[in-house]
């Protein structure tokens, strides 16, 4: 039996895969974007994203707040725990007031790759040693096993694996930490929803466009890039379904290395932070995040040019491009600062 691959094989294996892609087009600026629509489409009334620029607990708790959706029943707060080595994860202190406000549970999923949150064991240990266990209960949600959950746009997926434990929730908080990533290109909530609550076998299903659910089987199976993202987006939309309108998303746009905080040795930030965004439509509030990476003005100290070029080597926008082509969300928003 193939053994599963340590995160820095995968790491090597993704780009290796991916070098034979054809190189994909730049991406045409946001502003021209929001205005070139094909003939007879119909554009989507805009959705509202929330913005601070002040990273904060405070702040945190007060964009919650002013998506007007408070969040009842058992609540689960969807984060990354964070891979042992790395450090630019989201930091209990930031995330304390907001998590017990809701009266929250951390949830997470187990990885497909080997690491130290690869085994419940392990990663109860990294969430303890990451400080979380001290202000929340934690939930490794697919600890004893996984669900179907089903998926309306069938292109790759029939369903979505995830964490069992998922079914326990009454709403969800996607409390995503924005960043780079080595295959998606970008990480925010898009795929903290995707590929976060999927269980790890859900995991490989999608980083494999379906193909296979088994770890030992993922890197013969990586798919061409965009039949990955497309799964991700799908993944995402099964999640939204099942909670309805009892989910928010939130995007803290801190310490945006172009690699993922499951990188155990992840490059250093070369971005300034942004500040946190919030929205009820995922799309929006992944657009609007993007965006605002792609208006950084580069100049030493505040390079957004790495972080750019990791998103358009890997298509990255093209999830939020599938994800409102599916009906998930729009691009089309409305910016409100608070």
């Amino acid at each position: 039996m193939k053994q599963k691959m340590t995160r820095r094989a995968w790491m090597k294996s993704s780009f290796a895969a991916l070098a034979s892609l054809a190189a994909v087009k730049s991406i045409p600026g946001y502003a021209e974007e929001m205005i070139s629509r094909p003939e007879g489409m119909k554009v989507a009334a805009k959705s509202k994203v929330y913005m601070t620029k002040e990273i904060s607990p405070a702040s945190l708790v007060k964009i919650y707040e002013a998506l007007g959706r408070p969040a009842t029943g058992k609540v689960a707060v969807k984060i990354s725990t964070g891979e042992p080595g790395g450090h630019n994860f989201l930091q209990p202190e930031l995330i304390k007031d907001l998590v017990q406000k809701v009266n929250g549970t951390i949830v997470e999923c187990n990885t497909a790759y080997q690491g130290k949150r690869s085994t419940t064991a392990d990663h109860l240990q990294t969430v303890k040693d990451h400080g979380f266990t001290a202000i929340a209960p934690v939930d490794i949600m697919d600890a004893e096993g996984e669900i179907k959950l089903p998926v309306k746009d069938k292109k790759h997926l029939q369903y979505n694996l995830v964490g069992k434990n998922l079914e326990k929730y009454d709403f969800m908080i996607n409390l995503a930490h924005f960043k780079g990533h080595a295959m998606g290109g970008f990480g925010g909530v898009l795929k903290n929803q995707s590929i976060g609550v999927a269980s790890a076998n859900g995991k490989t299903y999608i980083h494999t466009a379906g193909k296979t659910e088994r770890p030992s089987e993922l890197w013969d199976n990586l798919p061409e890039q965009d039949a990955f993202l497309e799964s991700m987006a799908a993944s995402a939309q099964a999640v939204a379904d099942h909670f309805g309108d009892k989910i928010l998303y939130i995007n803290v746009m801190n310490n945006m290395s172009i690699d993922c905080d499951c990188d155990s040795n992840p490059h250093a930030p070369e971005l300034k932070d942004i500040g946190i965004l919030a929205s009820i439509d995922p799309v929006a509030l992944d657009e609007a995040s993007l965006n605002l990476v792609y208006a950084v003005k580069a100049e030493p100290g505040n390079n957004n040019k790495p972080l750019v070029d990791r998103i358009e080597k890997l298509h990255g926008r093209h999830t939020v491009d599938y994800a409102e082509q599916i009906g998930l969300g729009t691009k089309n928003y409305e910016l409100v600062e608070i």
